[in-house]
């Protein structure tokens, strides 16, 4: 079966080749780990404590793992974490937020990668992040003696389309995982019903909630402030984790509401570093004045300009902190699946994002439910949203409010982790015979 896997990697590695060698001349990605990635020659783990090795495939994913950090610190201190990811900047901010932790980029799925990287780490856990089912990975933990677990699972019904398809060759790794901990009673069903036992499914909800900040006043939002020249007069509009097309729309409806509200400044946060220029560029083509986050350095403060692009990675927690108003990108245009409207919520903006967020359907669902965001359906419709709220600031606050508290009633999920994981290391067979 390794065999087969590795032959089918590489004819895949080979056919998307070219992709990969523009994609690294035009955007600087793939230039680094290679080392790692190849040949597993990750850092190698010394001395003989438990280890749980937690796998999270880029930023998203490294910085959720805060709050479940800190709780297995707190319940198991002699523990040891380390983290792997897979992109460039998923390693520059796990660096960045776990600077005590080992963190190095994960093998590629090749079996003589990933058995080089189990015998240097060798985990007591794998941890994988909400789901990365890699087979020869999880086979090697296996035939290492070590345990396989999935937190904070998450399984979208696109995925889980996807993943019944190959359920005939992936029925091995499936049965391999030792702990499912899932976000929703749904994702675990569709676990279930790809054949991983019920008996190791848990539902612990979602970790996302409790890394939420919620407090305006954390020292990076502050500062942000500061230094983005902003006053207290002002109102911010911040759209963050935007796509291609979602600046444009933001910046249609900024435009529009500026000449009613002059107060108004809008702050643009899109979602990958790569189009970090060519928003910058459309800006300048358009006519805009507008700050680069990246330009201001030390304790420098931003001239007073309209817009503010943040081309900095790992600023969006901090910057939500900011909004008045707050567009959650990824959902405007369909193909995306929508981006984390939690963060916004969790400070008490006025929430909106577009019709496809089937990646976060149970938050949409709440929110929703709560009253605690908007949809809007267009661009021409997230323009008259934002001018609604600004005319009615009463009602905009209101909502704010009601998805504030509907996020704080979520937290927990990082807690009722780290005992399933406490579980599997030192009580395994209690989670075989647990009902769940």
């Amino acid at each position: 079966m390794s065999l087969l896997l590795d032959a089918g990697y590489l004819l895949a590695l080979l056919l998307c080749s070219p992709v990969l060698i523009y994609r690294s001349f035009r955007q600087g990605k793939y230039r680094e780990g290679w080392s790692a990635k190849f040949s597993g020659r990750v850092p190698r783990r010394l001395g003989d404590r438990k280890c749980i090795w937690f796998h999270a495939v880029s930023v998203g994913e490294i910085k959720l793992l805060k709050p479940l950090l800190l709780e297995v610190s707190r319940r198991r201190p002699d523990w040891e974490v380390v983290i792997s990811t897979t992109t460039r900047t998923g390693l520059a901010v796990a660096r960045k937020d776990y600077p005590d932790l080992v963190t190095f980029y994960a093998p590629l799925d090749f079996s003589w990668a990933v058995r080089r990287a189990v015998a240097r780490i060798r985990p007591t856990i794998l941890a994988l992040v909400e789901l990365e089912l890699w087979p020869n990975l999880i086979r090697e933990v296996k035939q290492s003696g070590s345990q396989v677990a999935v937190v904070n699972g998450r399984l979208s019904e696109r995925s889980f389309k996807g993943y019944r398809m190959l359920r005939w060759g992936l029925a091995e790794t499936l049965r391999s995982l030792d702990l499912v901990a899932v976000q929703t009673e749904e994702y675990g069903r569709r676990f279930a019903d790809l054949g991983v036992p019920a008996s190791r499914i848990r539902v612990t909800g979602s970790v996302k909630y409790d890394g939420l900040e919620s407090d305006r006043a954390n020292p990076r939002t502050l500062n942000l402030r500061r230094v983005l020249g902003l006053s207290a007069s002002d109102l911010i509009f911040v759209a963050g984790s935007t796509m291609e097309g979602e600046e444009a729309a933001a910046l249609e409806a900024f435009q529009a509401a500026r000449r009613e509200f002059p107060r108004l400044r809008l702050i643009l946060v899109p979602r990958h570093a790569e189009r970090f220029q060519s928003v910058a560029t459309d800006l300048e083509r358009k006519g805009v004045s507008f700050t680069r986050r990246s330009e201001i350095s030390g304790r420098g403060v931003a001239p007073a300009t309209p817009v503010v692009l943040v081309d900095t990675v790992g600023e969006l927690s901090a910057v939500w902190g900011l909004a008045d108003l707050a567009f959650v990108g990824g959902s405007l245009f369909p193909g995306r699946g929508g981006q984390n409207m939690m963060e916004p919520a969790a400070y008490g903006a006025a929430v909106f994002f577009g019709p496809y967020t089937q990646n976060f359907k149970d938050a949409v669902e709440g929110l929703l439910g709560c009253e605690g965001a908007v949809r809007v359906q267009s661009v021409s419709d997230l323009t008259r949203q934002i001018l609604q709220a600004l005319h009615d600031p009463e009602s905009a606050s209101e909502r704010g409010h009601a998805g504030r508290e509907f996020v704080l009633a979520q937290h927990g999920a990082s807690a009722r982790t780290a005992l399933e994981l406490d579980r599997l290391l030192h009580h395994p067979q209690e989670l075989r015979v647990l009902v769940a």
